[in-house]
């Protein structure tokens, strides 16, 4: 079969890009002649990550929806016009489409409806965002990350969560092992991170953008929490300044080693993000998560899969203080003691699934213009 142009979309935060990523690398390795683009904007993490994996990468303007009534909602229309056209010029040509979610998914299915592209979607979120509700008006070609009760996404094919690189090889690598195995791989990870490995370790961190109402709990807990004998490794975000570190107390703008520090830690205290569940699930013993308190509410249902196995708790981030951490971190700590220290391979599949959807859709579509003809 002649080579395919396959064009994927999900931009803004990581968790868009990382799974597109993951898929992404798949297809290559699957069909190596397909030609892969990305399509994002150039206010996303999508600049620095997609072409950091080799990918070529097409921009188009962001639409911007205000969370508030402002007299920006105006704009939107003329805005969505503008990003829909440049779509198409992007897309004119492709066999497919692979939509993650995100800005740059809502002008990227309109003009993939307007020049009959097939597309894919796969929904990370519990609770789907706006541009995937958009799209799947328009596809039945569905995935997600965890099952769905309601709309169009309810009877939709339940992939898992695609895994970052460094998390899924782990996976793989250790499939067979024991817990046994899995314990010696957790505390050597604490040491190849500079940790001391017979003491608790907390992994910490706001999403790949950082969050000041995690950070200034940590700041003004982590002196006493050191002092309990507990390690922290403090991943702040980029922007702003780090905080002196000590040997109990490890602060970096970016944590590289993303594997290693969910092997590590004995807790992970995070936002609830679709993919930091997948990957606390993936490599975690315990966490505590903080879900962010705007947007449509997604981070809170997206941890719910993970409090009813008893592998998480979840706190407003009002009551998310520091007194109120200092009190409950050895009870916190308690409880991931009695984890198992066993990896969980559920999303392990998640990308060739999604891999096969989508060539399952191109197929269809090249059998329907055939019928047409």
């Amino acid at each position: 079969m002649e080579s395919k142009k396959v064009i994927f979309a999900g931009g803004g935060t990581a968790g868009h890009i990382q799974p597109a990523l993951a898929v992404a690398k798949l297809w290559q390795e699957t069909y190596p002649d397909d030609q892969i683009t990305f399509l994002g904007t150039s206010s996303g993490l999508e600049t620095t990550l997609v072409p950091a994996a080799g990918f070529e990468l097409a921009l188009i303007k962001r639409v911007r929806v205000p969370r508030r009534f402002t007299l920006a909602i105006f704009r939107i229309p003329l805005d969505l016009l503008r990003s829909v056209q440049q779509s198409k010029r992007i897309m004119k040509g492709s066999d497919l489409l692979i939509g993650f979610g995100g800005y740059v998914c809502a002008p990227a299915y309109l003009a993939a409806r307007t020049l009959k592209l097939p597309f894919v979607i796969h929904e990370a979120n519990t609770k789907p965002g706006w541009a995937n509700r958009l799209g799947a008006r328009f596809t039945t070609a569905l995935a997600v990350g965890n099952q769905i009760h309601d709309g169009p996404f309810s009877g939709a094919l339940i992939t898992g969560l695609p895994l970052r690189a460094d998390v899924a090889t782990v996976l793989e690598a250790n499939s067979a092992a024991g817990e046994d195995r899995w314990i010696e791989l957790r505390k050597a990870a604490k040491k190849n991170l500079g940790f001391d490995s017979a003491r608790p370790l907390i992994f910490i961190f706001g999403g790949s953008q950082g969050s000041q109402a995690i950070n200034s709990v940590i700041e003004a807990a982590q002196e006493e929490i050191c002092g309990k004998g507990i390690q922290i490794l403090h991943s702040i975000g980029g922007g702003v300044s780090i905080p002196v570190s000590t040997q109990e107390y490890h602060a970096t703008a970016y944590v590289d080693e993303m594997a290693q520090a969910y092997l590590a830690a004995d807790l992970t205290i995070s936002r609830s993000g679709a993919i930091t569940c997948s990957e606390v699930a993936a490599l975690g013993k315990f966490a505590l998560f903080i879900p962010l308190p705007n947007g449509n509410g997604e981070q809170f249902v997206n941890a719910q899969h993970l409090i009813k196995a008893e592998g998480a708790i979840s706190l407003d981030q009002r009551d998310f203080t520091a007194p109120w951490l200092i009190q409950n971190i050895e009870l916190l700590l308690e409880k991931s003691s009695h984890r198992s220290a066993l990896g969980s391979q559920v999303d392990l599949p998640a990308s060739a699934k999604i891999v096969a959807l989508g060539y399952h859709q191109f197929l269809s579509s090249q059998q329907l213009k055939k019928r047409n003809k």
